[in-house]
C-alpha cells in the first residue's frame, strides 16, 4: 500500500516503513519512530550527514 501525505502524524501511525522523496528520488528510509524534524529535513532535501554537521 502506498500512502502519500504531508500529515506526518498520520504517516507515522499508519506505517512500518517510511520512504521520503525529494526532487523525484528517494532520499531516506526511516521507521515510524523517526522524529518530525528528521523527516522534515529529508522532505526538504537535507541529507542525514548534512543535518549532523
Amino acid at each position: 500500500v502506498l500512502v502519500v501525505s504531508v500529515e506526518l502524524d498520520e504517516i507515522r501511525s499508519l506505517s512500518d516503513r517510511i520512504l521520503v522523496m525529494f526532487a523525484g528520488r528517494i532520499v531516506g528510509e526511516r521507521g515510524p519512530e523517526a522524529s518530525e524534524g528528521e523527516l522534515g529535513l529529508l522532505m526538504a532535501g537535507v541529507e542525514h550527514r548534512e543535518a549532523a554537521e
